[in-house]
């Protein structure tokens, strides 16, 4: 058997970049590129590999290296005619993950990226960006350095010491947030261990996170590894059909159902089932309400599309959801934002069917499992059309059409700015933004306020318009996602929407995009504190206790002036060009001039003294966080009478 002599390190690199997945006939690489950034942990092995495999300079390749790695179809090669794993420089390694993730979404989870990282801190700062790659259920590949399996020196640098167990290090802290798991202690572990990496971040219904711990030790130890292990390998990610029978109840139940509502999830997107649900939507009739994952499964101005639903949802789908007797979730995980904590779908007589290829997902809400690919699914649900499942009823679709445009009429009057040199409310910035886009526009957000105005009001134009992570609603998530969504998808604007608080947790990545040239637009919305969490706070009798950017007041509390920091110059001191905005004009055109950019560029805007989403409809339906069922303050007394009105609502399929 022929072999070939190479550390772990050079092995599991060459390994690789020759991975490729394929789906519908289309093939592409998997692994595109590797973040890294480099301590003792990982410099003498992944670093070295990297270099060696080409990703460093190379005497063919005089002059600095172009800012992105390949397309994701491509497979660069040096001149030995080997493929190389692009690297890339980051600044944080939860960021690093971020960007990855970002990228793996934008390509339908059929690409995503590698990670490295040192032992120790750089290890765990991993976890964070692990979780939301779980959560979510979006592809990503974590090489974080380890303790040596040798053990030459115990205690080494950075190791976690336990006295009940010595096989445990930081990494392990990585376990519960990674769908895979394993440490390579010997180099021939690494061969099973890498092909059950792979075959986790491929499979649709398992993919997240996957770690492989690799001890700085054996990341440098050679090994004589068989050629068969270097050949270009094909992940094959299949369309499951549903079970007929299931199809067949779902048949009977959409014929026999007077006020169906689909909701589309995530699922959706990863599938690329969007023309399939519009088939269906266009034969049947059926709204189609979307989680915050799932908007743009169909554009904003299709008939059927009735936008968001649950506590961020529009009062149109809500009020569907409320009377709905038939409920078709489609690649939905059925979370509490979604269910508005189990109390939004009301009729006695409802009942759920769960298109869902995860079987974990799909037998949620007591509901008829139909356990298959989304696209699989739908394409077939629609043929059944002509075979006896009608339209609706057309009361229900009129009904439903005249509340979609009621809320458009609110969404206009959210967005509208009556004076261009007043300051803008973050409802307005939004509006604002939405005039200039198109459908090759991309939109970033995950956390804060944003989300919930993005939700009710955003016009999705394209499916992949809309990108907010709400699975996990991670501040710091927007810029580096940012990044890896623009290396996605070359050659379209992509905008990081941040708030204060979020672009204070995680700004490094501007100079990653500055570095690289990657020309993200960063809007920064200045609203001097934790503005979400401010409202929320109000709302369950916290007072908004702890929430605002602001000096300390006589008595204690964070009620003085705002705090002096300029975002705008520190974003600037970062590399980024920034713009300021100070209307609702002069932000109409630095958006303008952002959106034309070819380098990274910010818009700073400060939102109107008021509550930043003023003049947004209100939530639609309720959210459970509890409240402190003994107080003294008026405010946590009244918040827990409205607590307890509310949880009476709740329905627990069964």
């Amino acid at each position: 058997m022929s072999t070939r002599r190479l550390t772990v390190a050079q092995a599991l690199v060459a390994f690789l970049a020759r991975q490729h997945t394929e789906r519908d006939g289309h093939r592409q690489r998997l692994i595109t590129a590797a973040w890294g950034i480099f301590g003792h942990g990982n410099v003498a092995g992944i670093g070295q590999a990297l270099l060696e495999s080409g990703a460093g300079p190379r005497p063919d390749r005089p002059g600095p290296r172009p800012g992105l790695p390949p397309a994701p179809a491509g497979t660069p090669r040096p001149a030995s005619g080997a493929p190389t794993l692009p690297y890339l420089q980051g600044r944080n390694e939860q960021a690093m993950v971020h960007a990855a993730v970002g990228y793996a979404r934008q390509r339908r989870r059929l690409s995503t990226h590698a990670v490295t990282t040192s032992i120790g801190p750089g290890a765990t700062n991993l976890v964070t960006g692990a979780a939301l790659a779980t959560v979510n259920r979006l592809p990503v590949l974590l090489l974080p350095g380890d303790v040596f399996a040798t053990r030459p020196a115990d205690p080494v640098l950075q190791q976690l010491e336990l006295p009940h167990a010595g096989d445990v290090s930081v990494n392990d802290a990585l376990r519960p947030v990674s769908r895979y798991f394993d440490r390579v202690t010997r180099p021939e572990a690494l061969i099973p261990a890498a092909l059950q990496a792979m075959r986790t971040l491929t499979d649709p219904a398992e993919t997240g996170a996957v770690t492989l711990a690799l001890p700085q030790d054996v990341q440098t130890e050679a090994y004589d590894w068989p050629e068969e292990f270097f050949a270009e390998r094909i992940w094959r990610v299949d369309r499951p059909r549903p079970d007929l029978r299931a199809l067949g109840e779902t048949r009977r139940a959409l014929a026999a159902a007077r006020r169906p509502l689909i909701v589309a999830g995530g699922g959706v997107h990863h599938s690329e089932a969007e023309d399939a649900l519009r088939a269906l939507a266009d034969a049947t009739g059926v709204p189609v309400a979307s989680t915050q994952v799932g908007k743009g499964s169909l554009p904003h101005d299709h008939p059927c599309d009735v936008g968001g639903i649950g506590h961020t949802g529009t009062a149109t789908a809500d009020e569907l959801a409320r009377t709905a007797d038939l409920v078709i979730g489609v690649g939905t995980r059925w979370s509490d934002f979604t269910t508005a904590s189990a109390t939004l779908f009301q009729n006695p007589e409802v009942r759920f069917i769960n298109i869902n290829i995860a079987s974990f997902d799909a037998h949620k809400m007591a509901g008829l499992s139909v356990l298959a690919d989304a696209r699989a699914a739908l394409t077939e649900l629609t043929a059944a059309v002509p075979e006896g499942v009608p339209r609706v009823p057309p009361s229900y679709e009129a009904g439903y059409r005249a509340g979609k445009e009621r809320w458009e009429r609110l969404v206009d009057r959210a967005y509208a700015a009556d004076d261009p040199a007043a300051r803008p409310t973050q409802p307005q910035v939004l509006g604002v933004l939405d005039s200039l886009v198109t459908g090759e526009d991309i939109v970033i957000n995950a956390a804060g306020s944003l989300p919930g105005d993005l939700h009710k009001l955003w016009r999705a134009r394209s499916a992949d318009q809309y990108h907010v992570e709400y699975g996990y609603s991670c501040m710091g998530y927007e810029i580096p996602a940012a990044v890896g969504v623009r290396m996605a998808a070359p050659g379209r604007p992509v905008w990081a929407l941040v708030g204060d608080g979020t672009y204070l947790m995680n700004p490094t990545e501007i100079v990653t995009a500055v570095q690289e040239n990657i020309p993200i637009k960063v809007v920064i919305v200045q609203n001097h504190g934790y503005a979400s969490i401010g409202g929320l706070s109000e709302s369950v009798g916290g007072e908004r206790f702890g929430t605002a950017y602001r000096y300390r007041a006589p008595d204690g509390a964070y009620t003085g002036d705002p705090l002096p920091v300029d975002l705008a110059a520190n974003a600037a001191s970062l590399g980024l060009r920034v713009l300021r905005a100070a209307s609702v004009g002069e932000l109409r055109e630095a958006l303008a001039e952002a959106r034309a950019s070819e380098v990274p560029t910010g818009v700073y805007v400060e939102t109107a003294p008021a509550d930043p989403s003023a003049g947004a409809p209100p939530a639609q339906a309720w959210w459970d966080v509890p409240v402190a069922e003994v107080a003294t303050r008026p405010a946590a007394v009244a918040a827990r009478e409205e607590y307890e009105r509310r949880v009476a609502a709740r329905r627990r399929p069964l």
